[in-house]
Formats: structure tokens, sequence, C-alpha cells
């Protein structure tokens, strides 16, 4: 990289050069991109289809240019495969872009706008600047296609960047899923592999053969006999429980007392005979105080 001709000083060439270390120090299978040779401003990106989606396994490439301002500014970005979301070769309207400057935080880097972007493919497209809404299907088509070659664009030194990002995504993405009965032909062979064959099992059905009458009787009548003996016991200490419900309740009976009239006629007249005593004995003082008045007057 013709590094020479920049001022590292510069706080945007600072910080590009310390993003194309981080992404080449760090890779991922979701995406790679890097900077041209001879203007470390425009990098050349390949992302991989977000998984369980009608872009799985699909290989997008695109560009982004960097402001020179950056990374107080956002990027802009391009698509350059056909992909069923965005059109190409035509700058899209993203929260991450250009687009939308009030959005854009400096601490993002292309490493963020990438994870961005892939989150952003099957999300609706909403009438957004630079969206498409095909179909499902066409979708899935266009991530087969994706993978056979890279797409051609620009100048020898842009497509050899196109063609080695290419290779290096196209060694780390599997393959598209054959449509939507790929998951059941997936699961339809753990089945098959957890299951025995059926030739196998015929064969211990046959080898398994039943006992004979006698043998049965002997392991029948062992079951039966306890069942009987139950349900006899049972109909038999039905009686007996009401026996004992009865006799608990006359025992209960016997237990609480009645209610005790005599015990409250005995308290009343208790009662009404010291109220009498008390009338007789207020009478007697009250007679003596009348005596010992007359006394004192005499």
């Amino acid at each position: 990289m013709a590094e020479d001709k920049y001022n590292r000083k510069n706080p945007a060439v600072k910080r590009i050069l310390q993003e194309v270390k981080e992404m080449q120090s760090n890779p991922t299978d979701d995406f790679m991109s890097l900077p041209l040779e001879e203007n470390i401003f425009e990098w050349q990106f390949a992302i991989r289809g977000p998984r369980d989606s009608e872009f799985e396994g699909g290989i997008y490439h695109g560009r982004i240019q960097l402001p020179a301002d950056y990374p107080f500014k956002p990027p802009s970005f391009m698509l350059l495969t056909p992909n069923g979301r965005f059109e190409t070769q035509t700058k899209i309207c993203l929260s991450i872009s250009n687009h939308h400057p009030e959005h854009w935080q400096p601490s993002w880097s292309v490493r963020t706008a990438l994870v961005a972007l892939i989150a952003f493919m099957p999300t609706s497209p909403n009438g957004a600047l630079g969206s498409l809404d095909y179909t499902k299907e066409e979708r899935r088509a266009l991530a087969i296609k994706s993978r056979e070659t890279a797409p051609t664009f620009g100048s020898s030194e842009r497509q050899n960047l196109i063609n080695e990002i290419h290779e290096y995504m196209l060694s780390t993405t599997p393959p598209v899923p054959q449509g939507d009965n790929a998951s059941e032909v997936e699961t339809d062979n753990r089945v098959s592999q957890q299951s025995p064959p059926q030739n196998d099992i015929e064969e211990a059905t046959e080898t398994v053969q039943p006992p004979p009458e006698d043998e049965r009787d002997i392991v029948e009548e062992p079951n039966e006999t306890p069942l009987r003996a139950n349900a006899d016991q049972v109909s038999q200490s039905v009686p007996a429980v009401q026996q004992q419900q009865q006799q608990l309740l006359v025992n209960s009976e016997t237990r609480v007392p009645k209610p005790a009239d005599d015990r409250l006629f005995t308290w009343a007249a208790f009662g009404l005979t010291i109220a009498i005593l008390v009338l007789l004995l207020k009478k007697f003082l009250k007679a003596n105080r009348y005596d010992a008045v007359f006394m004192n007057e005499s």
C-alpha cells in the first residue's frame, strides 16, 4: 500500500490505517473489506448473506467511499452484486450512510457499518432510496448466482481486489440452501441416521416369538389373583369403615357435654338469692340509721 504519500498525522489517514490493521488482524467469515492500494479512502468489500434468510449463502460485493474528514462524517455505500434488496451501483440510503449524517457516530467504523449492512439485508425496504422489494424466490436465485463470479467494476486494481475478496468469501461461505425443503431433507436425514434400517426391524420382529400358551397362563394368573383379592378386600372393608365411622360418631356424642340446663338454673337461683340478701342488708342499715337519728333528737 502506498502509505508514504499520505500524511500520517492527518486524523482521517491515521484512523483509516488503524482500521485496516484491525481488519487484517481480526478477520471474520461474515465479511471482508480492504482499501485500494492507491486510494485508502475507497474500500472494496463483500458481505455474506445473513443466515436464516433468502440471502443465506450469497456473496454480495460493494464499494465504500470514505469522506476526507472521516470519521467525523459518514461514508457512502454502493452494492455491485445484484441481490434483490438494494440497487446496484447506486448510493444506498441507510442510517449509517451519508444520507443520514445526523445518525452517524465517530466511534463507528467500517467494520461497524458492514455489520449493520448485513442486518439491513432482510428488513423491509419501505421505499428507501436505492432499495428493491424482490420476492424471496428471486432473491434466493440471485444468492445462488452471486457465488458464480465476482462483479466487474472499475479499473484493473479494483477488479483484482474484488476477485481476491471473492475467493476468500467463497472459501468461508457455505452453499445456498436449496429451497424451503432443505431443512426438511436435513431433518429426514438426521431421523434416518438415528433410526435403524427397516430390514433390521423386520428381522428383530421375526426373532421375537410369543411364549407358549401354558407360559402365558402362568404369567397372567398371578396378575389377576392379586387384583381380585384387592377388590374383595375393598368390598369387605366398606362395612367395617362404616361401622367405625358410626362408632366414632357415638363416641363423639358421648364425649361432647349436653347443654347444662341444671347449671344455668342453679346460677340463676344463686344470683337471685344474692340480690335479695343485698336488699335486706340495705334495709337493715337504713333502719339502724333512722334509730340513731331518733335517739340523738330525744
